[in-house]
């Protein structure tokens, strides 16, 4: 392998890497926010939902070498995936809005959604987003059933980080 496409996937693991923890600590500040407040991490999942859609488009875009076809149909892809993805969300407010969900059950939800979203859109941009979609699924479970979860679920972030980094340091080494 050459050294140029070498430093482009070192490149390229360092910004997943970066978007990885990034999206994992603002999962951990809204789990503290649907704690504290139902009605507030419900908004927050909201913004959530988009911000995830944006990171996913990026990291498309990172891996479509820059042809403008590919980036064409990535772009239509993550849309059309973060647009129904959004529509279900629309969906679980209205029930919400009805009575038919209770408020602090609104954001677990939202929560459910977004971990599946994130799981599925992971095949498609990457095994790194979809273990942010599978935290987010477990963070959910374990805050039903745990009253000190936002323990366990920060102890699980960092295990997935060091996963991640120990994944990559053997790929390089395996590869060198």
């Amino acid at each position: 392998m050459s050294e140029d496409i070498r430093i482009t996937e070192k490149r390229r693991f360092h910004i997943e890497e970066g978007i990885l923890i990034f999206l994992l600590i603002l999962s951990l500040v809204g789990i503290g926010i649907m704690d504290f407040s139902p009605a507030d991490g419900y908004g927050y999942w909201l913004i959530m939902m988009i911000l995830f859609g944006l990171f996913a488009i990026a990291i498309g875009c990172l891996q479509s070498k820059h042809r403008s076809d590919d980036f064409k149909t990535i772009l239509r892809e993550q849309s059309m995936h973060w647009a129904t993805s959004l529509l279900v969300v629309g969906g679980a407010f209205l029930i919400h809005q009805s009575g038919r969900i209770a408020e602090e059950d609104a954001g677990l939800i939202i929560l459910l959604i977004l971990s599946l979203s994130t799981i599925l859109d992971g095949l498609r941009v990457g095994w790194r987003f979809s273990m942010v979609g599978l935290f987010l699924g477990v963070a959910a479970v374990v805050s039903v059933y745990t009253p000190h979860f936002l323990w366990i679920e920060l102890g699980i972030a960092v295990l997935i980080i060091a996963a991640t980094i120990l994944w990559e340091l053997w790929q390089e080494k395996k590869q060198s």
